[in-house]
């Protein structure tokens, strides 16, 4: 839900967090990166970075060139010019990520927690039940029918935020209590509404449903799809999960082991907000 004005809080002396609403909601996310879009087409000489989030996002500024007042008065009115409304479109990639659904190393995992937590149910059966889904593969078939939305980056380099667009592929999952110590390096988790990719081997909460062996985080830039940047994500790309079988995925890692695996990735289209909503309304929910 949409706040009736931004919301700003300092972040220390070099950072503002400005808040446009509460919630984990498409509208709502995409308002934030057509507001990002408007500040940095502004081109305010102060601001150093702007980063996205799911219902805000965070501004860096150099202090000595522009007040916190005079920033945030700034940000306002490029709001109040912009209005809050979800319209209008943005350059938006479209990214195919392969996934073992099931495999062997997100089982691995989840099993090393339930030696401590045996009560623990496991994490794709536990996810079928709560959304209603005869097996497995059906929880594939219905993680992979649909394009998600890149709502944020963070937390940790190149971990995305990831919404369903296809209303009827909602799928919803508990988080971990308390949270694993590992999880695999590109495992696939669902926690509230979101899916995310592992980018590295870190502690976790998300419920665990399989891996991908295509990297989404490069720090030597070794793959073609990193030679811009270190995560391979940007904030309002798009992406489908494509399964794969162990096969396939023993194949897609010796490629990126051995630098040659090229990404999935469509970089010119742009994605239009209104004919979206339009569409959405359609779909409606999973029965």
């Amino acid at each position: 839900m949409l706040h009736d004005e931004l919301r700003f809080y300092p972040g220390g002396d070099r950072a503002i967090e400005v808040e446009l609403g509460d919630g984990m909601d498409f509208t709502l996310n995409f308002t934030v990166h057509r507001l990002v879009a408007a500040v940095r087409e502004a081109r305010i000489a102060a601001i150093e970075d702007l980063i996205p989030e799911l219902a805000s996002f965070q501004v860096n500024y150099d202090p000595d060139r522009i007040s916190y007042e005079d920033l945030t008065a700034e940000i306002a009115r490029i709001y109040a010019r912009i209005g809050a409304g979800a319209s209008g479109s943005l350059p938006s990639r479209l990214i195919t990520m392969p996934v073992w659904y099931s495999d062997d190393q997100t089982a691995a995992c989840i099993e090393d927690y339930r030696k401590t937590y045996p009560d623990k149910r496991t994490d794709p059966d536990l996810v079928c039940e709560m959304n209603g889904l005869a097996d497995r593969a059906a929880l594939a078939r219905l993680h992979s029918g649909t394009e998600y939305w890149v709502a944020a980056l963070g937390f940790w380099p190149g971990l995305c935020s990831l919404l369903p667009l296809r209303p009827r592929a909602r799928i919803f999952a508990p988080k971990y209590n308390p949270p694993r110590t590992w999880t695999p390096k590109g495992a696939i988790g669902i926690g509230g509404a979101l899916t995310c990719i592992y980018p590295d081997r870190t502690p976790g909460g998300y419920q665990l449903i399989g891996r991908s062996p295509a990297p989404i985080y490069d720090g030597a830039q070794r793959l073609p799809a990193f030679r811009d940047s270190l995560a391979l994500f940007r904030a309002g790309d798009r992406v489908r999960f494509r399964p794969v079988t162990q096969e396939e995925c023993a194949q897609i890692e010796a490629e990126v082991a051995a630098g040659r695996y090229e990404h999935d990735i469509v970089e010119y289209q742009v994605f239009s907000v209104d004919r979206y909503l339009d569409w959405a309304k359609g779909q409606g929910g999973r029965g």
